[in-house]
């Protein structure tokens, strides 16, 4: 007698949108282009996004990553050098011209907005808050456009409540775009309480992305026995969507970079899934992780469209003239 396994079944509710911004695939789109142009090796500085498989496919194309600019040998002066989508100090363009180096700068616009943003704040003789992540490399940047102690970083609440300013009637605020709109609101309420001179930025500065992939993730979350939001553990925005999925009423909310990190024997009695990709992480890893659920169970999926997104940036005029294909973006998009 033939005994046939029948799976159990699975609603998987999948965000739109979800995954790469307009921003990260400019990023990656640059780095590519250039390869194309200028053949390897095209250098970056920094992770051109927070997501190793985005990395590690760039590296197999040839490009080679680097945390300084002195890394690059004298010899490969004239190879590119892209630098990341976080943005950068105006150190390092300053130091890329001192060594004679080809740069082509790769920074999010919505980052360089937030740079224009800080820059008008101290023009305007204003004493700059920058609510943002200790470390990560757009506030480093961010609190590279402007002199040393120009910028006072804000990282939470309590920052916020111990503030002791030089001059509490000139002040302005920008925020790091990748973070969620529910931890800015309580520091720029414990700021504006405080201090009711305190200029906001000109235009929101948590970029549009972050917010989508949010407001997806809440949409879907409340019933789910697992949200699985696919996306690197230094990616700030990732991070967040699995804060704002575990609020928005989801059991259990997980991060993972494959599929090879869910773990398995933990969920095997779940019939609901939600599943998001952080705004670095690739198309490919979303449907890696949903064949390996079909693997398993018999699997329902249900689309959770909560926004459309037509937003494109463009990469720079001098790249322009090289064609790119959806061949040339399959290692992150898949096959189309």
């Amino acid at each position: 007698m033939l005994h046939t396994t029948t799976k159990p079944p699975l609603t998987i509710r999948l965000c739109q949108p979800r995954g790469f911004c307009a921003g990260v695939d400019r990023a990656i789109q640059i780095v590519v282009l250039a390869l194309k142009k200028y053949g390897g090796p095209v250098y970056v500085r920094h992770e051109i996004v927070h997501n190793r498989y985005v990395v590690e496919g760039l590296q197999s194309l040839g490009a080679v990553f680097i945390e300084e600019l002195s890394e690059i040998p004298a010899e490969h002066r004239q190879s590119p050098v892209v630098f990341s989508a976080h943005g950068v100090p105006k150190s390092v363009p300053a130091d890329a011209q001192a060594r004679d180096l080809f740069y082509l700068d790769a920074t999010c616009p919505l980052v360089s907005k937030v740079h224009k943003q800080a820059m008008r704040h101290q023009r305007l003789g204003r004493h700059v808050l920058l609510i943002g992540h200790a470390g990560h490399p757009e506030v480093i940047g961010t609190m590279g456009q402007l002199p040393d102690g120009a910028v006072t970083l804000i990282e939470t609440e309590a920052d916020a409540a111990k503030l002791v300013p030089a001059d509490p009637q000139a002040l302005g605020f920008v925020t790091q775009t990748t973070l969620s709109v529910e931890d800015t609101a309580g520091i720029i309420r414990v700021l504006k309480d405080r201090f009711p001179d305190l200029h906001a930025a000109a235009a929101e500065s948590i970029c549009y992305a972050t917010t989508n992939r949010q407001e997806a993730v809440k949409e879907t979350a409340a019933g789910a026995d697992l949200f699985l939001i696919v996306g690197a553990p230094n990616s700030s925005n990732s991070r967040r969507l699995v804060e704002v999925a575990e609020r928005a009423g989801a059991s259990m909310s997980l991060l993972v970079q494959r599929a090879s990190e869910i773990p398995w024997t933990d969920i095997a009695g779940i019939s609901t899934l939600g599943l998001s990709a952080g705004a670095s992480a690739p198309e490919i890893i979303v449907d890696e992780i949903i064949d390996a659920f079909r693997q398993r169970f018999n699997v329902t999926i249900e689309l959770a469209v909560t926004a459309t997104e037509t937003e494109d940036f463009p990469v720079m005029r001098v790249l322009r003239d090289v064609e790119l294909t959806a061949a040339d973006m399959a290692f992150v998009n898949g096959a189309a």
